[in-house]
């Protein structure tokens, strides 16, 4: 079912197998990432609905981190697989080390800018005080633990680009795993007692109860050690990419180099995280039920765009290999067969979701207020679901050429520009009586209030132009020539590759 990087060949033979290769590895990758998540929801609805609720504030601040961050993932993922695909592995590993040690200060600084501001912006949310005290102890650790968690990310980048995407997602496994065993300890605390006759009771172990700062903990000790698993696979040098600390000297160009690649991808991922926040402002208009509703449809999105966000990540691979080995033509039969499958597979289950709306919104509720919109959300978006496969594929060769700013450019037209507009103006209206300076003023009614359609709308509207975008933009081929490797690393003397020999590093 699985194969590693050296049974794949990306730059010649079929597509689809090797796409699908890439790609099966990621989903379930992601959807261990989404145990992780449910496993700290799980334990801490046990625990108290305060920390419950703190953790419902906590998880969009951690995204935002994240996202400030991706762009250096993605500009080592690119840069090793261009390097791959030109068939030099020198300037692979150069690659490989210079984002290992760019992405240590990245997020250390991140670190400790979000350790001192994490605060005032939980604030922002309204939370209660005893909500607003969990949700900060528990970002305080996450936010100096960051480097930990954020080198796992580097780690499944790099070998992305190299071409392994099954490595990661055993270590990923081997993470939930520990996670998930760890969780409930840190949590509640824990204490063992040992029988003694005489004694009555003899306390043999006693660990504190952490609560939310617990679960903060487990994750960043968990995703420490899948860093450390995934540096040493580096500097071993096992599994194809190969670090090495001499070549992690900082590199000024190389520096630059990455952040012109990286910049546009993390305000991409910032773009994401701030455009679904305003959005979720559109739909807080409305009653709760209408909220709730919503909220489970995006749950159903999450899960069913899970293939299209692992195949497009295959397509980012195959693309900037094909880009490194003079292939543009490859390239883009891979974002073209990509498109076309996801185009059918994620039409397929729109279609399925269409026909029923209602029973897969009960699986989550069985209060019919909230079953209503659900499923009305869903019926309005799900035939437009093939439209995401086609964008996702798209951007994901863009991303793999290295043109990072085009594909932030499309994600922030079609969610910023084109869905919150057209979400607000039609659910809310324009024009009828407003008040200016405690007057009622009524003016024409240009556009009428449709309520929460409206928003549905602002999904349908998006997802059809995003995919058109995606698809025009790329038919341009300004994209072909996009080989960003630029120079090399200091030349390799043959003492040094006789240190490498023996093991120097």
């Amino acid at each position: 079912m699985f194969k590693g990087q050296d049974q794949l060949d990306l730059t010649s033979g079929g597509i689809g197998k090797p796409l699908f290769y890439l790609a099966l590895p990621i989903v379930i990758t992601n959807l261990l990432q989404t145990a992780y998540n449910l496993a700290d929801t799980f334990w801490l609805g046990q625990y108290s609905t305060t920390a419950l609720a703190a953790i419902s504030f906590a998880f969009p601040m951690v995204f935002l981190l994240i996202s400030l961050g991706l762009g250096v993932s993605v500009a080592g993922s690119v840069l090793v697989a261009q390097n791959t695909g030109a068939g030099d592995d020198r300037q692979a590993e150069y690659a490989a080390s210079q984002t290992v040690s760019f992405a240590v200060v990245v997020s250390i600084l991140l670190g400790l800018v979000g350790y001192v501001v994490v605060d005032d912006l939980l604030l922002i949310f309204g939370a209660e005080p005893a909500t607003l005290a969990a949700a900060t102890a528990y970002m305080r650790v996450i936010s100096l633990g960051l480097p930990a968690m954020f080198g796992f990310f580097i780690f499944i980048a790099l070998m992305r680009g190299y071409g392994d995407t099954v490595t990661p997602m055993l270590v990923m496994f081997g993470t939930v795993v520990l996670n998930v065993a760890i969780d409930p300890f840190l949590i509640n605390g824990w204490t063992v007692y040992a029988t003694v006759p005489v004694v009555d009771t003899f306390l043999w172990y006693s660990f504190p109860e952490l609560g939310i700062e617990g679960a903060a903990y487990a994750t960043v000790f968990s995703r420490a050690i899948a860093t450390v698993v995934g540096l040493g696979i580096m500097f071993s040098g096992t599994r194809g990419v190969h670090i090495r600390l001499r070549d992690m000297a900082p590199d000024g160009d190389y520096a630059r180099r990455m952040l012109r690649i990286g910049v546009p991808a993390s305000i991409e991922g910032t773009g994401r995280s701030v455009s679904v926040n305003l959005l979720l402002i559109v739909v807080g208009t409305f009653s709760t039920s209408v909220v709730a509703g919503y909220g489970i449809g995006i749950r159903v999105f999450s899960v069913i765009f899970l293939p299209a966000i692992a195949v497009a990540r295959g397509v980012e691979t195959m693309a900037g290999q094909n880009i490194g080995a003079d292939q543009p033509d490859r390239a883009e039969q891979a974002a073209d067969f990509a498109a076309k499958v996801m185009f059918v597979v994620l039409g397929a289950a729109g279609v399925v979701i269409f026909l029923l709306p209602s029973p897969i919104v009960a699986v989550f509720t069985d209060d019919p207020a909230v079953i209503g919109p659900g499923a009305e959300f869903l019926r309005y978006v799900a035939l437009t679901f093939g439209c995401i496969g086609i964008m996702r594929s798209y951007t994901g060769a863009f991303r793999g050429a290295g043109k990072t700013l085009v594909a932030a450019a499309i994600a922030i037209s079609f969610l910023g520009l084109i869905r919150l507009p057209v979400a607000w103006v039609l659910s809310q209206g324009v024009g009828g009586t407003v008040a200016v300076a405690g007057l009622s003023v009524t003016l024409p009614r240009l556009v009428p209030a449709l309520g929460p359609p409206g928003v549905w709308w602002g999904f349908v509207v998006s997802n059809v132009a995003g995919a058109v975008i995606a698809f025009l933009w790329f038919k341009r081929g300004t994209w072909r020539g996009a080989d960003v490797r630029g120079g090399g690393p200091p030349a390799t003397s043959e003492s040094d590759e006789v240190d490498a020999a023996a093991g120097d590093d």
